[in-house]
């Protein structure tokens, strides 16, 4: 069984946690004012790998980045298939969302069809990441609930493959629930780790987490993103949830402000893309047989954000003109509120 550590009970190896190299730096006009350490590693589908930098068997929490291997159960298990999940719906499951409308009320909907409510959501109430969400909700009085949770979508597959399962809907998050399990066996097989050797935390939104080295995290996105070689159910698992995701950007993220959904739109779904928080990024490479997994240190995302960017326009799966198409998420110059230049954002190479 794996372990689940007590709150704020060090294991022996974090304490020995490796001293990365600096990725990134900000400086202010002519001075160094920040700099970020982290790793990053780009792998293939055998989980050989082909670049990196920075320790990349160090553990990480991957948290939301795994969001597809948690979702690979509810396809093969026949659940999706037998509850009648749509591609959006699919992408939901996927997605941490900025509850949006369209977010909101498609988790809403789809748990009234499984014959359940918000309130069999256990990921928390949360205000909506988005800004205008936010606005018109402090406008209408309307108070946050568990849709409004970026992990909502998730929450309702995984009460959807216990409803398949015959289990008790109130322990889906159980580790030793059956749905539970089948997700910690596909998390397992998709990155090469043993399941019986994988250190179990509670995520943000209540559910396992699994403490992955960033090249097993690589390696199950870079199958993912390339299931060719996977049994014929994972394999058509995997291009489901692609293809959602190509389908409905938007639901993966926002509508604006989401490095996933400019991904998934600038490349046609050609990257498969998922953020995690503390600064985890994953992108599975479609047609290339690769996967990149990124971690900074600090959970700094503006250092995570640009060289997510800068990797994949280095090693060639950015063209020039769709690296422009999100400047926004680049390395560059640094403006503050009136709009003046007053430093730089760096990826160290």
């Amino acid at each position: 069984m794996p372990h689940v550590h007590a709150p704020f009970e060090p294991s022996e190896r974090q304490q020995q946690w490796a001293e990365q190299p600096v990725l990134v730096r900000l400086w202010r006009a002519a001075h160094l004012e920040s700099q970020h350490r982290g790793a990053w590693v780009l792998v293939d589908a055998s989980g050989a790998v082909r670049d990196g930098e920075g320790d990349w068997n160090q553990p990480v929490f991957p948290r939301s980045a795994t969001k597809s291997l948690q979702a690979l159960p509810l396809l093969e298990s026949g659940a999706a298939e037998r509850l009648g999940f749509g591609d959006d719906e699919l992408a939901l499951t996927l997605a941490s969302h900025h509850a949006e409308p369209a977010h909101v009320t498609r988790v809403a909907k789809l748990l009234a069809r499984l014959g359940l409510g918000p309130e069999h959501l256990q990921c928390g109430d949360q205000v909506p990441l988005s800004s205008s969400a936010r606005r018109a909700m402090l406008l209408s009085g309307e108070r946050p609930s568990a849709l409004h949770n970026n992990c909502s979508g998730k929450h309702a597959g995984f009460l959807a493959l216990a409803l398949h399962l015959g289990a008790d809907p109130a322990s889906y998050l159980e580790l030793d629930s059956p749905g539970q399990r089948l997700v910690r066996a596909a998390v397992a097989q998709m990155s090469g780790a043993r399941a019986g050797e994988l250190d179990v935390a509670i995520d943000g939104c209540s559910a396992p987490t699994f403490h992955l080295p960033l090249v097993n995290l690589a390696t199950a996105l870079a199958r993912v993103a390339n299931p060719d070689g996977l049994a014929l159910e994972r394999r058509r698992a995997c291009e489901r949830l692609t293809r959602a995701a190509e389908r409905f950007p938007e639901l993966i993220g926002a509508s604006t402000q989401s490095l996933c959904t400019d991904l998934l739109r600038v490349s046609g779904g050609r990257l498969f893309p998922k953020l995690g928080t503390e600064a985890v990024y994953v992108v599975g490479i479609r047609g290339a047989g690769l996967g990149l997994a990124v971690k900074i240190d600090d959970g700094a995302y503006r250092a995570m954000n640009a060289l997510v960017i800068d990797v994949l326009e280095r090693t060639g799966h950015l063209t020039p003109d769709q690296a422009h198409a999100l400047a926004s998420w680049r390395a560059g110059p640094v403006k503050n509120w009136s709009g003046r230049t007053v430093g730089r954002l760096e990826v160290v190479r």
